[in-house]
C-alpha cells in the first residue's frame, strides 16, 4: 500500500496466542500485513500462553488453520516464509524466564532496531499479575505494550491498574486499544467533518437535534458465556465502544490532527460528560441466556443496554446522545447517525403518521464498507406535490476505485509499530469514563427481558423522544 511507512525490525510478542482474538484478528492481521509490505522487514512473532503446545510446528499448524478460516485470501507463497518467523514458548504470570531469554536471542538474530511489540490479550483478572511479571522478567524494557479490553470493571480498579501499568511503563509506551476506534468508518467521521466546510458548520446544538451511536447484534453470545458472566453488555461494549466513539463524532476541532492535539480534546469532552443517570438507562436479558451453557440459572447479567447520555459543553447543551447494544437482537448493525433539527417552518402539508417521517439525518455505516448517507426529503415524481425520503449515498469504497483499506486490527497493529498513538486511549480517559458510569455500575438497573430477535425491552424503544430509533430504516427501532 502507497504512503505507509516500513516499520524496523523488531520482536512481536503474543499472550494469549492461542485464544480467539489470535486466531480471528491478530494473526490474520499480522499476515495481511505481511504480504502488503508493512511488517518489518525482518520480524519475528512469538506467542505464549500458559500450556505447552509439544512444538513450533504445532504452533504453525494451528495459525495456517487460523489464516485458512479468518484469513482475508487464500494462503499464498507468503506463508512458508511467514511460518519461518513464528515460534511458541511456555510462560505464566508467575514465570517468565524462559519466555525473556527466546525474546532477547530472537532479537540478536535479527538485529532488531525498533522495541518489542507486547499484545497482552488476557483475561481481566490476569492483567495485573502479568504485567508485574514483564517488568520483573524485564520483557517491558524497550516495549510497546498493547493492552486488550476492558480496561478494569469499575473505576477503582481501573486506577489500580494503571498503577501497575505506570509502575512498570511509561504511559507513551501503553497502547490501549479499542478496535472501533481502528474502523476506516469511525476514522471518515473525523475526516468528513474536519475536512469539509459543508458539516463542521452544523456539527453543534444548534442544528443537531440528537445523535444516535447504535451497535445491536443479531448472534447470541456464541458460546462466551465465560467472558459475558464477567463483563455484561453495558462494560464490553457501551464503557468502550460506544463511549470511544461518541469521543469522535462530539470531539472539539483540534488545532491539528495529530495524537497530542485530538487527546487533549478527547479528554476534554469526557470531562464534559455529565454522570449518566440511571433512571435513563435501560438493561435487558435475552429470553433463553441463561440456558446457554455456563451461565448461572439466576444470573443478572444484561446482554443488551440503551444509556442516555448528556455533554455539558457549549457545543452540545441540550443535545441528547442515545446509545444502544445488545445480543439476539432483530438486526446486526453498526450505525451512527446524526439527526438534525426540523426547519422553522413546514411549507409542504403534514404527513401522515403511518409514513413516519423523519428529520434530515446523516448516518454513517461503522462496517467494512464503509457508507456515510444523507437522509432528506424529496419530492416524489408525479402531478402532485407529495415529500418521500430519499439518499444521498457515499459508498466510500467504490468512491475510491475499490481501495481496500485495512482492517481495523490490521491499522491498529502498524500504528503501535510506527509509534503513532492518535487511536489509542489514555489513562485520564479511561478513568473518567469510568466515573461518567459510576452510577450504573454500582446500582445497576432493574433487568428487563427480552425476547430474540427483536428491538430489545419496549422502555428502551421509549428511551429516545419522537421519532425514536433510527433502527431499522424508516419505522425508528418499533
Amino acid at each position: 500500500m502507497s504512503g505507509l511507512a516500513r516499520p524496523s525490525n523488531r520482536v512481536l510478542v503474543l499472550f494469549g496466542a492461542t485464544g480467539d482474538l489470535a486466531s480471528r484478528k491478530l494473526f490474520p492481521g499480522f499476515f495481511h500485513l505481511y504480504r502488503e509490505g508493512l511488517m518489518p522487514e525482518d520480524f519475528r512473532i512469538i506467542g505464549s500462553g500458559r500450556h505447552s503446545l509439544g512444538s513450533d510446528e504445532d504452533f504453525r499448524a494451528r495459525i495456517n488453520d487460523a489464516l485458512q478460516r479468518y484469513g482475508r485470501g487464500e494462503l499464498d507463497e507468503h506463508w512458508d516464509e511467514f511460518a519461518a518467523r513464528l515460534s511458541f514458548v511456555t510462560s505464566s504470570a508467575e514465570d517468565g524466564t524462559e519466555l525473556a531469554r527466546a525474546i532477547t536471542d530472537a532479537e540478536a538474530k535479527i538485529g532488531a532496531e525498533g522495541e518489542r511489540l507486547v499484545y497482552l490479550s488476557v483475561p481481566p483478572g490476569a492483567m495485573r499479575d502479568m504485567v508485574t511479571m514483564l517488568g520483573r522478567s524485564g520483557i517491558a524494557e524497550h516495549c510497546a505494550l498493547v493492552v486488550e479490553k476492558p480496561f478494569g470493571h469499575d473505576e477503582a480498579s481501573a486506577k489500580e491498574l494503571n498503577a501497575t501499568l505506570h509502575s512498570v511503563l511509561d504511559e507513551d509506551s501503553i497502547y490501549r486499544i479499542d478496535h472501533f476506534l481502528g474502523k476506516e468508518a469511525a476514522q471518515n467521521i473525523l475526516a468528513l467533518r474536519f475536512a469539509n466546510g459543508l458539516f463542521e458548520p452544523v456539527w453543534n446544538r444548534d442544528h443537531v437535534a440528537y445523535v444516535q451511536i447504535d451497535v445491536p447484534e443479531a448472534l447470541d453470545i456464541q458460546g462466551r458465556a465465560g467472558f459475558y458472566e464477567q463483563t455484561g453488555a453495558f462494560r464490553d461494549m457501551v464503557v468502550t465502544h460506544l463511549l470511544q466513539i461518541l469521543g469522535i463524532v462530539a470531539l472539539e476541532p483540534p488545532s491539528r490532527i495529530d495524537a497530542e492535539a485530538v487527546h487533549m480534546e478527547r479528554t476534554k469532552l469526557f470531562d464534559a460528560i455529565r454522570p449518566l443517570d440511571r433512571e435513563r438507562v435501560v438493561f435487558g436479558q435475552y429470553e433463553g441466556y441463561r440456558d446457554e451453557a455456563g451461565v448461572a440459572e439466576d444470573s443478572h447479567v444484561e446482554t443488551f443496554a440503551a444509556v442516555e447520555v448528556w455533554v455539558d459543553s457549549w457545543r452540545w447543551s441540550g443535545v441528547p446522545f442515545y446509545l444502544r447494544t445488545g445480543k439476539s437482537l432483530a438486526e446486526g448493525r453498526r450505525t451512527v447517525t446524526i439527526g438534525f433539527n426540523n426547519a422553522p417552518l413546514r411549507l409542504f402539508p403534514d404527513h401522515t403518521p403511518e409514513r413516519c417521517v423523519r428529520p434530515s439525518e446523516l448516518v454513517f455505516e461503522l462496517s467494512d464498507d464503509p457508507q456515510v448517507r444523507v437522509e432528506v426529503q424529496a419530492k416524489v415524481p408525479g402531478p402532485v406535490l407529495d415529500l418521500g425520503r430519499v439518499a444521498l449515498t457515499l459508498d466510500v469504497e467504490q468512491a475510491f476505485g475499490g481501495a481496500d483499506g485495512l482492517e481495523a486490527y490490521e491499522r491498529l497493529l502498524h500504528d503501535v509499530m510506527l509509534r503513532e498513538r492518535l487511536l489509542f486511549t489514555r489513562s485520564e480517559q479511561i478513568e473518567r469514563l469510568w466515573e461518567v458510569v459510576a452510577p450504573v455500575t454500582d446500582q445497576p438497573p432493574e433487568l428487563q427481558p427480552y425476547a430474540p430477535g427483536t428491538w430489545g425491552p419496549a422502555a428502551a424503544l421509549n428511551l429516545p423522544a419522537s421519532p425514536g430509533w433510527r433502527l431499522p430504516d424508516g419505522n425508528g427501532g418499533g
